[in-house]
């Protein structure tokens, strides 16, 4: 009797600690899975190079979680840092290049940069006792628009001597690798050797009984956040030096990643807990998702469902480990250092074994073929203009008979890069690119040279690396017509706005440098007012309706796109295409149906689906060794009313 009741103890014993070990360890399961299933699924996921890459992938990522670490076991949330990162690289590249400053002061100042603005977060949280949220809120806006007013709006080159942490050392271990592991240690130490360390963990248990235990909460705070900025400068210097540019644009959106890494990862919004190493795996889990996701041609759209899905479960898992009265995911505790160590290394044998077992589902397959797999990396899908490149590259693909993998680099050059690197691991016959930035793109551009990858550009060019050719409309060009022609219905006089595109992009300065270029020859012409609306109809309207407010005697619009031109009508309302004319840009399906009904004068039109029939078509031909032209030009033509009926498009 006495021995049955021990043996069922025991097994239930068993059962608990397995039950245990799961919850303890679920961000590692997680990671375990994923390699697994991506090396299954794709042959060429567990290759030295794509796993390289992976570790590139996560390195910002993953040093803003460090970062945001510190700031989540004290209970507190930053979202400023992906802001932070981007005008500290800033600060670098104008101090050094623009202003003569040394280059190593230029890096002292981009760290300090960081460091003053996480100070200004804590003070603003401490001392004038705004919410977490709130105060970095302000400054995720202050810090963009320092970063937009410094640059002007235009990338920065990056000094060569920095631009190295973008480098390999001994031509195959990534230098911001090496920083990445760096910062997580310095995390570790800071959390578990330090005071403030514990003071983190004891302010995010309960603030208020560490400030009744002698710890002064304020000053803390103020050093936690000043942290979380140091380490944001650092992910800004890192992702700058990838793409040899600071891009005032650059992380935006990446305070959110950095967020889910450390929730992934283990630690708890409610704070007092949270450690460095889970974060890392939080960081490697995103990293492993977008690039298996992109080699398996998954839909950029559907890959952010599924990175929501996987923050979401991470937090359910958070919620049932607390319930079930998991370990505390703490850099503090001593007892279990040996049994954590020891399952990091079984983890790490039964991930080998098993990963090991299935690469021979694809030691079988041959090369054949990959000459007639192509990949496109498009500048962004939230645009017609776009769209349609994507829609003639795939019927021409269809045509053709080759396999075309489409990817959405969502106006984020680093993304872009991501997604060219995942492209050149995986041996595709010829790479597609529109570069969200001509010169953001070169050094991944450079990277596909020297895979010996035949490189195509669209609508953009890449600029210093190597391209069999360059399928695109002359934007500047463009930008000229565009002038001439609404000048001339003008009657070469009268007050005009200018709507631009987002900040920074290649394309808004040329189609912007065209117009301004074409505007001198008609002295009459006054440009009022000129605003960015960022590509975008809904910020074309309010934009536009602001600037009527101040200039509401304006007789012209020249939007840098048909989107935010058409956002432009809908705040004229009655005076669109009578008192007031208005000029769009791309020639889009909706662009043109408005210029059919009157309202818009005219369009600019690029034929985005033939640019992206003409790319594949080059793209096929390149693979297979047969010579392009270097440059083929589509031909821009400004499409109104009475030439809209021919248009094909």
């Amino acid at each position: 009797m006495a021995t049955d009741t021990l043996k069922s103890t025991t097994g239930a014993s068993g059962a608990s600690g397995l039950r245990r070990l799961l919850l303890d360890n679920g961000a590692l399961t997680a990671l375990i899975v994923l390699v697994i299933a991506m090396s299954a699924l794709s042959g060429d996921f567990l290759t030295t190079d794509n796993l390289l890459n992976v570790g590139v992938q996560a390195a910002v990522t993953a040093i803003l979680a460090f970062g945001v670490t510190f700031v989540i076991v004290s209970a507190g949330i930053d979202l400023s840092v992906g802001s932070v990162a981007a005008l500290s690289a800033t600060v670098l590249a104008w101090s050094a290049t623009s202003e003569g400053v040394p280059v190593f002061l230029a890096v002292l100042l981009a760290v300090a940069t960081g460091i003053a603005c996480g100070l200004v977060n804590g003070f603003l949280i401490s001392y004038g006792k705004l919410p977490p949220f709130i105060a970095t809120l302000a400054m995720l806006s202050v810090a963009r628009g320092l970063s937009l007013v410094i640059s002007q709006g235009s990338p920065i080159a990056f000094p060569d001597s920095v631009s190295h942490l973008g480098d390999t050392l001994g031509g195959w271990l990534p230098v911001p690798v090496l920083v990445m592991v760096a910062m997580g240690l310095i995390t570790a130490f800071v959390l578990g050797r330090t005071y403030i360390g514990r003071s983190m963990y004891a302010i995010g248990g309960n603030e208020e009984a560490a400030r009744l235990s002698g710890l002064r909460v304020q000053r803390q705070k103020l050093a936690i956040y000043a942290f979380s900025g140091l380490f944001a400068a650092a992910a800004g210097i890192v992702l700058a030096s990838r793409l040899s540019s600071a891009q005032p644009q650059a992380a935006q959106g990446y305070e959110l990643d950095a967020i889910a890494a450390v929730v992934i990862g283990g630690a708890s919004l409610a704070g007092g807990t949270g450690k460095a190493s889970g974060t890392l795996i939080g960081a490697l889990i995103l990293a492993v998702l977008r690039n298996g996701l992109n080699l398996l041609s998954v839909s950029a759209f559907w890959q952010q469902v599924v990175i929501g899905v996987v923050i979401a479960l991470a937090v359910l898992l958070d919620t049932v480990r607390r319930k079930a009265g998991a370990t505390p995911v703490t850099a503090s505790g001593t007892g279990n250092k040996g049994r954590q160590a020891a399952t990091y290394l079984l983890a790490a044998v039964v991930a080998a074994a098993i990963v090991g077992a299935t690469s021979f589902l694809h030691s079988g397959s041959s090369d054949a073929g990959k000459s007639q797999r192509i990949g496109l990396s498009l500048s962004t899908l939230n645009n017609p203009f776009f769209v349609s490149i994507r829609a003639g590259a795939q019927a021409e693909a269809k045509k053709l008979g080759v396999d075309l993998t489409v990817t959405d680099a969502q106006n984020d050059a680093s993304q872009q890069a991501n997604q060219l690197e995942n492209f050149t691991s995986s041996g595709l016959g010829t790479i597609i690119v529109n570069p969200v930035d001509s010169d953001a793109v070169t050094p991944a551009a450079k990277a596909v040279n020297k895979a010996d990858i035949p490189l195509v550009a669209v609508d953009r060019a890449v600029n210093n690396a190597t391209t069999a050719a360059l399928v695109a409309s002359d934007n500047t060009t463009g930008g000229k017509l565009a002038a001439k022609s609404l000048a001339e219905k003008l009657g070469g006089k009268g007050k005009i706005v200018i709507l631009q595109g987002q900040a920074g992009t290649s394309a808004s300065r040329e189609r912007g440098a065209g117009f301004a270029e074409g505007l001198k020859a008609y002295p009459g012409i006054e440009v009022v007012a000129k605003q960015p609306a960022d590509w975008d109809r809904t910020k074309g309207l309010d934009v536009m309706t602001n600037l009527l407010q101040a200039n509401p005697d304006v007789s012209g619009v020249f939007a840098e796109n048909d989107e935010m031109a058409l956002g432009a009508i809908k705040a004229l309302g009655s005076k669109a295409g009578k008192s007031v004319q208005v000029i769009g840009f791309d020639g889009t399906d909706d662009g043109l149906k408005a210029v059919k009904a009157g309202t818009l004068y005219a369009s600019v039109a690029q034929q985005p689906s033939e640019l992206g029939r003409i790319a594949v078509r080059n793209a096929v031909k390149a693979a297979e060794g047969e010579k392009v032209a270097k440059s083929v030009m589509v031909p821009v033509k400004v499409v109104t009313e009475e030439n809209v009926a021919g248009f094909t498009g």
